[in-house]
């Protein structure tokens, strides 16, 4: 089986990050099917492609769909090179020889470095690599010009022997040059392939059995079809990028392919020089690239109903519910703080580590819950006079000695009820004369009177594991007897903000700038939460910065987990779900909920990393639904949901079906009545409310005085 469900081309480029403004000579992908080709995408930097490849796999094979994706520069080197670099005859040696070596970031990578090392140490610092292309400074055994040079392995390739108009993978700059595309696109590979071991196989190097394949591709197989739509294009006052009209035709090429024809054209044998998919095959490509072409035209798309609504579902694209996040959160996560023995009287809002067992019962003895006088068997109905002892009982001086059948004795609240007193009247229903004591009946034996133990016996579990203590429950640990407890520590929960933007409150700002308001408003939340804040600073839109900020938290042992604001989403300024990706522990839900929607979830050195949304409101709404309950389970206090009312709605809203909203509001008269705008922007809403109205999934039309879910901010414990 060798067909693929779902087909992608990647044009590479080996060089440093080309900005937000999509160019040629850049890094552009596409995606095809046989229900038709998606607009090419385009990439600043290889991070950002390899993140989007990495995604798309995963994505691919959670649906079950079976991925080809064709890269646009040679799989291996000529023959010997391997055997030579490696001391194997094994193109994967030559990857991953090149993935410890090669140190590559958006801004600059050791490609030339690397390939003069390999002719130092091949070919005497005269091949097989030239062509330095670094102006500043030369490099010790990587010739700028061939003059000299010398190559101890073949120029070119079989594959490219036959491909006309193809470049030697030796050469390192320049019109055409290919090398460094080779040198920074096998690490790629190299990682993908590992990360998915057992689910992405290479070709012609491996058979295509597994559900992804990788396949070195050339767009210039199908040149004549790409000048013809790029003349079209531009006749029709259109500048298309070479680049991505190449991508576009090839995916839409091979999705269009018959089996048979794609069979062929995969039907090689080229075990370490590997093969360029297509060659011999050029005619065939160019129809399929044609028809599929001609599909496209036919399918232009019209345009879709106007929702002005900025939070509508792209279509096709499956957001995950709130609910399923929270499932899977709860799933996922567990204790991470360790533990340590506390007095009693210092463990207020520490979390119990282990139960906590009654040294002693409470009420340790029988007593008497009021003011009165006490004797045995109850009393029946109609008047009583008993004879009243001397003395009495009270709390901390018991009664020495035991009270007579049908005789009384004084007894004050909280006193021990001495041996023959089982029921207490209370002192207003009782008339006093001669040394007797006279009330009326009937009175239940065992009225007005406590239990040993009836609270709490001895040995009983008096608070369970997880609990949070209050100081009610520092009363209950004092009266059973329990003098320290096994607590966790504290949860240490950093918190980053993220974007080259943000500023420190109370500087000048400049055009451009905005003050970094998330920090200390979820900096506050941790501290209500009950966990200890620690403030990591502001990172800018730089991932070595980012990363480095991240691994010192970390290496520090300063947090048991990090919330960050901004880069969340996929975007290319999106960094920290960038990074999360690439240590291979990262999760990004499109969370269908407004206001929201990215939050990454993930991993940094085995720290628990929340990737909240850059916007203010956003990231406060996220931070109670989402981070609140998620650091609750991590403290150890386990799963925390927060308490809802419903109450009367003060207004009335339709919404729409796919997501859920929250509402800023604030209790009035008994009915919740929403902030001015629902604007995200609109940061005072926050602290005009004081809660939050959720309203369903589902399609909704709220009436005043229907009934609509509130929660409080107490209920998250603001």
């Amino acid at each position: 089986m060798t067909r693929f469900d779902t087909y992608a081309m990647i044009d590479w480029s080996g060089g440093n990050d080309t900005g937000p403004r999509p160019r040629r000579d850049a890094i552009w992908a596409c995606l095809a099917t046989a229900d038709g080709v998606q607009a090419p995408q385009y990439f600043r930097n290889r991070e950002l492609a390899e993140v989007w490849i990495a995604t798309l796999i995963a994505q691919e094979l959670a649906a079950g769909r079976r991925l080809c994706i064709g890269f646009d520069f040679p799989f291996a080197y000529p023959k010997g090179f391997a055997q030579a670099l490696t001391g194997q005859a094994d193109p994967f040696a030559v990857w991953d020889w090149l993935e410890t070596r090669l140190s590559d970031s958006p801004k600059e990578n050791t490609r030339f470095d690397l390939a003069g090392e390999i002719n130092r140490t091949l070919g005497a610092g005269k091949g097989p690599f030239w062509a330095n292309g670094l102006r500043n400074r030369d490099i010790d055994g990587l010739p700028r010009t061939k003059q000299d040079y010398v190559n101890p392995f073949p120029e070119r390739r079989e594959a490219e022997a036959q491909a006309k108009g193809t470049f030697t993978c030796w050469q390192m700059a320049g019109a055409g040059a290919v090398g460094g595309q080779v040198m920074t696109g096998l690490p790629v590979l190299s990682r993908l392939r590992k990360r998915f071991a057992d689910a992405v196989a290479v070709w012609p190097f491996e058979p295509l059995t597994r559900p992804v394949a990788l396949m070195e591709t050339w767009p210039s197989l199908i040149a004549d079809v790409v000048n013809e739509e790029l003349i079209r294009q531009q006749d029709a006052g259109l500048a298309p990028v070479r680049d991505a009209l190449q991508v576009q035709l090839v995916a839409g090429a091979l999705a269009a392919l018959s089996g048979d024809d794609f069979a062929d054209m995969v039907d090689v044998d080229a075990p370490e020089e590997g093969w360029i998919l297509g060659i011999g095959h050029e005619a065939k490509l160019a129809d399929a690239a044609r028809k599929s072409l001609a599909l496209q035209k036919a399918a232009l798309p019209s345009p879709p109903p106007l929702t002005n609504d900025c939070f509508a579902l792209p279509p096709g694209v499956d957001w995950t519910p709130v609910d399923a996040a929270l499932d899977r959160l709860r799933a996922g996560l567990h204790a991470v703080t360790g533990q340590e023995t506390l007095h009693v009287t210092g463990a207020l809002g520490r979390v119990l580590a282990a139960p906590a067992v009654a040294r002693r019962s409470h009420p340790p003895a029988p007593n008497s819950a009021v003011d009165g006088y006490g004797f045995a068997g109850g009393a029946d109905t109609g008047g009583h006079v008993m004879e009243l002892l001397a003395g009495r009982s009270a709390a901390g001086v018991p009664y020495d000695g035991t009270v007579p059948s049908k005789k009384a004795l004084r007894i004050l609240t909280g006193a021990e009820l001495p041996e023959g007193v089982d029921t207490v009247v209370l002192e207003e229903d009782v008339a006093l004369s001669g040394g007797h004591v006279a009330f009326n009946g009937p009175l239940k034996r065992g009225a007005n009177t406590r239990k040993a133990g009836e609270d709490v016996a001895e040995g009983e579990i008096a608070l369970t594991e997880g609990r949070v203590l209050g100081p009610q429950d520092l009363a209950l640990l004092s009266a059973v007897g329990v003098g320290t407890v096994q607590v966790r520590r504290p949860l240490r929960v950093g918190v980053l903000s993220t974007g080259d933007e943000l500023l420190e409150p109370g500087t000048e700002a400049g055009p451009g700038k905005i003050y970094d308001a998330n920090r200390p408003m979820l900096l506050g939340l941790i501290e209500r939460f009950g966990h200890v804040a620690v403030d990591l600073g502001r990172a800018a839109d730089d991932r070595d910065t980012l990363a480095e900020c991240l691994t010192r938290a970390v290496t520090d042992n300063r947090v048991d987990a990090i919330l960050t604001s901004g880069g969340a989403s996929a975007g290319e300024e999106d960094h920290v779900s960038a990074l999360l990706t690439a240590e291979g522990a990262m999760e990004t839900w499109r969370i269908a909920m407004k206001p929201g929607r990215p939050l990454a979830l993930g991993l940094w050195s085995g720290k628990p990393v929340f990737g909240l949304p850059g916007n203010p409101v956003a990231a406060f709404v996220c931070a109670l639904i989402f981070a609140r309950p998620a650091l609750s389970l991590l403290s150890g206090a386990g799963w925390a949901e927060p308490m809802a009312f419903d109450v009367p709605a003060a207004f009335e809203k339709r919404k729409k079906p796919g997501r859920r909203e929250y509402i800023r509001a604030r209790l009035q008269d008994g009915r919740a009545a929403p902030f001015a705008s629902e604007g995200s922007g609109r940061i005072s809403g926050l602290g005009w409310a004081n809660g939050l109205v959720e309203l369903p999934d589902g399609e909704a039309h709220v009436r005043p005085g229907d009934p609509v879910r509130f929660l409080p901010y107490g209920s998250f414990g603001l």
